[in-house]
């Protein structure tokens, strides 16, 4: 712990002697709210004007993917923020501010929940439809492989650690058998577009002075891949962090769907939709758990029986039944709902 301390202290000196060398002059630092990640945000004012700035030590993050992302998208006429200055060498990059709105703070404020989701639907119907060429090859590309890796982070860091339940190989061969047999049916040969891969209500900011697709503000992009587009729409519309009302999904499906026209099979798009949900979710398990078990930070476990829901509805598609089989036969019914009580005061976002 003394060390951690000395940690955030050394790099709370750097971010200062940055700041000044950038002749910010007279300034204040403002700890904003961390993410899942070695990431650390700070707002700073400074001669009345206000700035973010990302800390990202060099060796557990690497903040090349953040600026050359948010110089694409910002070409494209969406809202990233933009890098100013940068110091790669310790990892610090003083961006733009884009204030406090997220879309979860407007929607707790009751701002217009369809029109809100209408335009960030928008803007995944622009990326979309646009013909990329070589703009996204620098993009690692989201396969199958890294579909396996993230999905065995449920039974890595949740199943094992926090549920208790015992792995055997057969039952991870298994497992990953089934998904390999599924990414193949429904994912592997889908369109790759430009995909955000975080896309949802606390990395989305309502910008209101800002026209057409800038009005909704893009943070946390710093992972952007080239995969299937139904990726950012289900990480939109099955999002851990609130609940959407069915009829609400649906008239947004909708409305990607006249979007894209022609531009997508809705029926293939739809089995990936489900499948990417449901390995999604049980990815973020796994994400969630560690952050608890690891770093002690248990805040996002207060999502778990959103995540159990979108699970459990996704396996009713006809073609995940085989992955729902697996889940009923070997995640015992009463520790997934000991889990479920445990976790479900102030599960609601808002």
């Amino acid at each position: 712990m003394k060390m951690e301390i000395r940690e955030s202290e050394q790099r709370f000196l750097l971010l200062q002697k940055f700041l000044k060398k950038n002749a910010l002059g007279n300034f204040q630092v403002t700890p904003l709210a961390d993410d899942c990640s070695f990431r650390r945000y700070f707002r700073v004012k400074a001669n009345a004007v206000s700035f973010v700035v990302m800390d990202a030590p060099p060796e557990k993050e690497d903040t090349r993917p953040f600026i050359e992302i948010s110089k694409l998208l910002n070409g494209y006429g969406f809202s990233a923020p933009r890098v100013f200055k940068v110091d790669s060498m310790n990892g610090f990059l003083i961006l733009e501010d884009f204030g406090n709105e997220t879309y979860t703070k407007a929607l707790s404020e009751d701002k217009d929940e369809l029109c809100l989701y209408h335009l960030a639907i928008d803007l995944l119907i622009d990326l979309g439809r646009r013909n990329y060429e070589k703009e996204i090859s620098f993009l690692p590309k989201y396969d199958s492989r890294k579909f396996l890796e993230e999905v065995l982070l449920f039974l890595d860091w949740y199943l094992v650690p926090r549920l208790k339940i015992q792995v055997s190989d057969s039952m991870r061969k298994e497992f990953l058998s089934l998904w390999k047999i599924c990414l193949k049916q429904f994912v592997d040969g889908s369109q790759s577009i430009l995909v955000l891969r975080d896309y949802h209500v606390d990395n989305l900011m309502h910008l209101p002075d800002r026209d057409n697709l800038g009005s909704c503000g893009l943070l946390d992009f710093q992972d952007a891949v080239q995969g299937p587009a139904s990726y950012d729409v289900v990480s939109l519309l099955q999002d851990s962090r609130r609940d959407i009302k069915p009829a609400l999904k649906d008239k947004i499906l909708d409305r990607y769907f006249d979007g894209m026209g022609s531009n997508i099979n809705q029926e293939n798009f739809m089995n990936a939709y489900y499948a990417l949900g449901t390995q999604r979710a049980l990815k973020v398990f796994g994400i969630f758990t560690r952050q608890a078990l690891k770093y002690d930070n248990n805040q996002y476990l207060a999502h778990i029986p959103r995540l159990w829901h979108h699970t459990l509805a996704n396996l009713t598609q006809p073609h995940m039944r085989p992955l729902q089989e697996w889940l009923l036969n070997n995640v015992p019914e009463d520790a997934v709902n000991a889990e479920i009580d445990l976790n479900t005061v102030g599960s609601k976002c808002f």
